[in-house]
């Protein structure tokens, strides 16, 4: 493998104006120095991608592709979700790109793993994992929760990387096995990991969001845990059919009671068993329903072979086509 090769940074963005012009900075800074050192060429790119956002987000891209030779960006045509964002950076990036590397715009993936990772790649991965050494920064609940759903899904037979989220670099061949997944429900983590290669870890402290707030309250945080769960295993639905052999078993029990208890003559009124024995039962059919309904919904979603995202101005094409014209 050659020693200098193309590197773009994607990166995802939804309302970050507050922190687009540090992370600008730090970036910039990084990919400067990597191409000092003779590591990565000098059409190396950072690619901002716009997923819908509100504020000034756009326009500061917009801004910092013309003042800066290694910053572009891609505007999605409205918000397509943080996986979505994801998968199109990558997608206009692998195209040249020899490797890419996926971090927020946050500035909580300390970015000078990035240079950790340039190496691991040189060495021959193809897959590179960003791995937090610790979560100090999470809260308690954040942290138990994040344990707690990573030994589920290890129950589920999905395997992830624990601590790893979606900072990591790939090599252009690992980018077009990625793009070759079909999935409109996108669940990156359980994803990457299924392509196989060569594969690395870079451990790092994370840090506090530099400014701004965070694009994923506890709402989001549920719906992308489930969407992970039902993305990779059928086992809730197996679950829920134990569940109902177990309720059968239940009600069997209390008739041969009911039986023994009539036969000594101790029948009482019992309307506040049987009440408590409908809610019980109407609440395990509704969660249920629900969860084989999320199944449904979620092939529903893939029958309709929507796009995952549309890219409304792609300034990284243009750079490069403007690059290779010269």
């Amino acid at each position: 493998m050659s020693d200098l090769f193309k590197l773009s940074i994607v990166v995802p963005c939804y309302n970050e104006e507050e922190v687009l012009h540090e992370t600008t900075k730090e970036l910039t800074a990084i990919v400067q120095e990597l191409i000092s050192k003779n590591k990565i060429t000098a059409t190396s790119k950072i690619v901002f991608v716009d997923d819908g956002s509100k504020d000034k987000t756009w326009p500061l891209i917009d801004e910092f592709s013309k003042k800066y030779e290694v910053v572009s960006g891609v505007k999605l045509s409205r918000n397509f979700g943080h996986q979505g964002a994801l998968l199109a950076g990558v997608t206009s990036a692998s195209k040249d790109s020899d490797a890419v590397i996926t971090i927020d715009a946050d500035l909580q993936d300390d970015v000078n793993a990035i240079s950790k990772m340039v190496d691991e790649y040189l060495k021959g991965a193809e897959v590179v994992y960003g791995v937090r050494n610790n979560r100090d920064t999470d809260t308690a609940f954040k942290r138990n929760t994040a344990e707690l759903f990573y030994k589920f899904m290890g129950f589920l037979g999905v395997h992830l990387v624990p601590d790893s989220a979606d900072y990591r670099l790939m090599s252009q061949r690992a980018c077009k096995v990625l793009l070759s997944y079909r999935e409109r429900n996108l669940f990156l983590r359980g994803i990457v990991p299924m392509i196989g290669f060569k594969t690395a870890k870079v451990y790092y402290a994370r840090k506090e969001r530099f400014a701004g707030e965070s694009k994923y309250p506890l709402r989001k945080m549920i719906k992308f845990a489930v969407d992970g769960i039902t993305s990779f295993s059928i086992v809730p639905i197996k679950l829920i059919m134990g569940l109902g052999f177990f309720i059968v078993f239940v009600s069997l029990l209390l008739l041969i009671y009911s039986f023994v208890q009539k036969i000594n003559g101790n029948v009482v009124n019992g309307w506040s068993s049987l009440m408590i024995s409908i809610w019980a039962l109407g609440g395990v059919q509704l969660i249920s329903i629900s969860v084989i309904g999320e199944y449904v919904g979620k092939i529903f979603s893939e029958v309709k072979q929507r796009p995952r995202f549309t890219i409304e101005k792609d300034i990284y094409t243009e750079k490069t086509e403007e690059e290779n014209k010269r």
